[in-house]
């Protein structure tokens, strides 16, 4: 299930305030126009933030999340109407023919299970045309970027005109394996407590490399993430 951090409808539409900043979003848009691609798919599209981004750059855009409150907040932004949001994930797609799929943010991580991550991979080659790409970015385990999370983590106090003062902490409560458990909670300024909870799963380069070609993917480069180098594997794979 997703954190209510999406989920929740008192929460998704704080999202975008707590995560004003998405500097990593550019470098998808450089790769979508480096491809020349006209129809993208955004998996994991949440509060619809890329998809809008793509959109007024020209592109087609499909959306898809399982969290319907933050579906249903980017439904409400203006201009969303050019874009095809969808309730779901990538095993649920409708037939599409798209030139590029997208991962971005922690997408591709909050798939715990093999099956699950197959079954995404396997959604989203359905989804792309021949030649078509998937780009996605996950974390580099050997950096052991959680170690970070716990010595710097604090909370986070928002005042929100018209709303009031809305307070954030999360900290890392497991690490079980490859598995990084993250708990927290958010008070609503009316007192209102609402508990937070994700997992990430942190997957070694060469068994991503795997998973694809298990997928019918072949793997063109692995590069940066320019807004975090040396952090991350930023996967860059064609449907056979």
């Amino acid at each position: 299930m997703p954190d209510a951090i999406f989920a929740d409808p008192r929460l998704a539409r704080l999202y975008d305030l707590f995560e004003s900043e998405r500097r990593d979003l550019d470098a998808y848009l450089s790769i979508a126009a480096e491809f020349g691609a006209h129809r993208v798919l955004d998996v994991g599209c949440g509060t619809g933030v890329f998809a809008l981004m793509l959109a007024d750059r020209g592109h087609e855009v499909v959306g898809v999340d399982p969290a319907a409150a933050s579906v249903d907040v980017a439904r409400a932004k203006p201009g969303a109407g050019r874009i095809r949001f969808l309730v779901g994930d990538a095993s649920t797609l409708p037939p599409l023919r798209v030139d590029l799929a997208t991962m971005t943010g922690n997408v591709a991580q909050v798939f715990l299970t093999d099956a699950d991550w197959m079954a995404t991979l396997r959604g989203i080659h359905g989804a792309l045309r021949p030649g078509g790409r998937l780009v996605f970015e996950s974390r580099d385990p050997a950096r052991r970027v959680w170690e970070d999370w716990i010595r710097d983590w604090s909370p986070v106090r928002l005042e929100i005109d018209g709303l009031g003062v809305v307070e954030s902490w999360a900290e890392v409560t497991r690490v079980n394996g490859a598995s990084v458990t993250f708990e927290g909670a958010v008070t609503l300024p009316d007192g209102t407590v609402v508990p937070t909870s994700s997992t990430l799963r942190f997957r070694e380069r060469d068994e991503l490399e795997t998973t694809l070609a298990d997928a019918g993917f072949t793997v063109d480069e692995v590069r940066q993430a320019a807004d975090r180098p040396g952090l991350e594997f930023v996967f860059v794979a064609t449907r056979d």
